[in-house]
This record gives C-alpha cells, structure tokens and sequence, in this order.
C-alpha cells in the first residue's frame, strides 16, 4: 500500500478560506482497502483521535464508520478542510494529542508503546512557503506538549524521519527501512514486557484462558 500511495491518492486541491485541500478521496481510498468498516468489526480495539477546532478538546472515537474518523485525524489544519462528523468541525488529532497515550490508558491498556515521529519542518533560514509556517508552528507546539503524552507511555520509539518530506510518498523504501531499525532497537524491552506478562501464567493454577492485553501503539 506504501508504494502505491501519492498525495493526490487521498488530496484534492481545492479554494477554500478553510485549507487548500478536500481529503475527501480517502473515503474511496480507505473504502477500497479496508477490510471492515466499523470499530465494533475489528479484532483488535482501536481508537482514532481528532480535535473540535471550535473549542479545542480532543475527540476519540470508539464505535461507529471508521473511515471518517480517520479522516478527521488527518485534517492537518491550514493545509486540509476540517471534516464534520455529528455536528462538529474535526482537525488534526495532533493538536489535543500529540502522540495519543493518555487515550490508550483510558481504553485499558497496561503497557503502551508510543512512536514519535518529530516533526522537522525548520529549514535554518527563512520560511520558503505558507506550509513551512504551518510545519514548523506545530513541530514547536509538539514539542512544548511532549512531557504530557510521556508520562503516560512505558516505552517511545522515535524513527529517524529528520530529511523526510511531508509528500515524500515515493521513498517509501527508506522510510519503512527507518522503521524497522526503530523497532528493532526496542525489542529487547518489548520482549521484557511478554515475559513478564507470561510469568503469572506459569506459577498459577490451571484457569480458563484469559486473552491478555497486547501492548498498544499510540502514533
């Protein structure tokens, strides 16, 4: 799916006092590739964050069509429309949650594995376009609000993606390669949490099974 996306498989360019581009082409895009289409049909709980851009507080959804959900977390403002869902004006999840840990704890989650992906949008002169200010306005923002999401997160993986553009959908290659080597790096202390969640199993009684809870990224 990397290699077969571009910006214009989910973008459209549009005139609008609200953003430069419609995100719309994601409802046929998620349509196509997502094998089920609501939260009560996946296996594996999820929630999807966004923000009210009318007063600010962090929506996370639960139930329901997962497709706009998921475009609401990726209306990043100024660039895309806001995308309205039961009478509210959705954005960007990043701007209530910059990586969502404190949702991952309220849904029940034991152990939480965060993946940051820092923004670098700084060019060390001056701003060569709009999206520039934009970028670089929330990279300074995320980082203002990173002790928050921290404190809730037992473990956070920080891919290498400094020299990554926003559109740079064709190295796909280099950045899936970056993730990798992030989550290699961490699996030692990943393999500490299963065995630690194996060991009560073993010294215990014969019990019915119980599904345990899988450690949950947060992105």
């Amino acid at each position: 799916m990397a290699h077969n996306v571009r910006f214009t498989t989910f973008a459209r360019w549009t005139l609008s006092r609200c953003g430069f581009a419609s995100n719309d082409r994601m409802i046929s895009f998620l349509t196509r590739f997502l094998k089920v289409k609501t939260f009560e049909e996946l296996r594996i709980p999820l929630g999807v964050t966004a923000t009210d851009f009318n007063n600010g507080e962090g929506v996370v959804f639960h139930s329901g069509s997962i497709i706009d959900p998921v475009r609401a977390s990726c209306a990043y403002p100024g660039m895309f429309l806001p995308v309205q869902i039961r009478g509210r004006y959705l954005v960007d999840g990043m701007l209530s949650h910059p990586v969502p840990t404190r949702p991952l704890r309220e849904m029940g989650a034991e152990r939480v594995l965060a993946v940051h992906l820092k923004g670098t949008w700084g060019h060390g002169g001056a701003p060569r376009h709009l999206f520039d200010v934009i970028g670089q306005s929330f990279a300074i923002a995320q980082d203002a609000m990173s002790t928050v999401w921290r404190q809730a997160a037992d473990l956070v993986i920080e891919p290498d993606v400094a020299g990554f553009a926003y559109d740079d959908f064709k190295r796909a290659d280099d950045l899936v390669r970056v993730g990798e080597v992030a989550m290699k790096n961490a699996l030692p202390e990943v393999r500490k949490w299963l065995a630690t969640a194996e060991e009560p199993a073993v010294n215990a009684k014969p019990s019915p099974a119980v599904a345990r809870p899988a450690p949950m990224p947060a992105d």
